[in-house]
């Protein structure tokens, strides 16, 4: 008797649940799920708590999870106990975001994935697995690109005291803050990446000054030196992007790869579209 598939894309601000084989269901979005923020039990209660009630009562036979931390097995068992716990008759299977990324916008074909999204990621695929990666080290050490990174160059400008008048005033009309409580939400709170990848709205409601538009090309250009750059493959085959980052600033995206002499691929807000399209073929097979 066939069966429904879930899938889950989890980054580290909120995750899209997609339920296919059944009904047509609109998806689902809680929380962000890190297993190196939180714990089985908090994840479980995540789950329990934001998760409608009417999926539990759908025949799910497998559960395919892709999120962010979840590299390691390590990481990745703490997601898929938690999986197991709230779904116990389905079969889990527990990978990193930058392996849904590529299944996204690949499929089964050869390319470069990148993720800009809260975080940044990059590998490349060989329409099977991820060959190769270039390592992302957090929102402290890297994540260049990505919406924390964007955003503490921004904060950076704005507590330096960098911005022309012009932004400075209209910073402090778009964000009721001070420079103390932006230290303490980065210093001594949780999800300071998130927090600072909130202000990339700032980014985008001011294109066009001179100032933002450099904070944009320089954060998302040392992801291009960094990471693409590593990749021997990257003139042979496609650069896709993943990620909210790459799909609003899709435009400098295409300015730096032109730069650098890539071809661009595929460019998706999330990688959701292109994960149900590669699952659905496996729904006759679940038994």
């Amino acid at each position: 008797m066939k069966g429904c598939i879930l899938i889950a894309d989890s980054g580290a601000t909120k995750t899209e649940w997609k339920l296919i084989g059944a009904k047509a269901m609109p998806s689902i979005f809680t929380k962000g799920i890190s297993p190196y923020h939180m714990n089985q039990i908090e994840i479980t209660d995540l789950l329990r708590n934001e998760l409608p009630g009417n999926i539990f009562k759908k025949d799910i036979k497998q559960v395919f999870y892709y999120g962010t931390g979840c590299l390691t097995h390590e990481k990745a068992s703490v997601v898929k106990k938690s999986l197991v716990a709230i779904f116990p008759n389905a079969t889990i299977q527990v990978t990193h975001d930058l392996m849904g990324a590529a299944i996204a916008v690949s499929g089964k074909n050869k390319g470069i994935a990148c993720i800009l999204g809260t975080g940044s990621n990059s590998c490349f695929y060989n329409g099977k697995k991820i060959v190769s990666n270039s390592p992302g080290l957090g929102y402290v050490l890297g994540d260049e690109g990505s919406g924390a990174y964007l955003g503490r160059k921004l904060i950076q400008h704005v507590l330096y005291g960098m911005l022309d008048k012009e932004l400075s005033n209209a910073f402090n009309k778009a964000f009721d803050t001070s420079k103390d409580e932006i230290l303490h939400k980065v210093y001594r709170e949780p999800y300071a990446n998130r927090y600072l990848a909130g202000f990339t709205t700032f980014l985008s409601a001011n294109r066009g000054h001179f100032m933002i538009e450099n904070i944009i090309e320089d954060g998302l250009r040392d992801f291009f030196e960094i990471h693409i750059n590593s990749y021997p493959q990257r003139f042979d085959h496609p650069i896709h992007f993943v990620g909210s980052i790459a799909f609003y600033f899709k435009d400098k995206i295409e300015e730096l790869c032109d730069d650098f002499g890539l071809t661009l691929g595929s460019v998706l807000k999330q990688p959701m579209s292109g994960l149900v399209a590669f699952h659905k073929n496996s729904i006759g097979t679940i038994k």
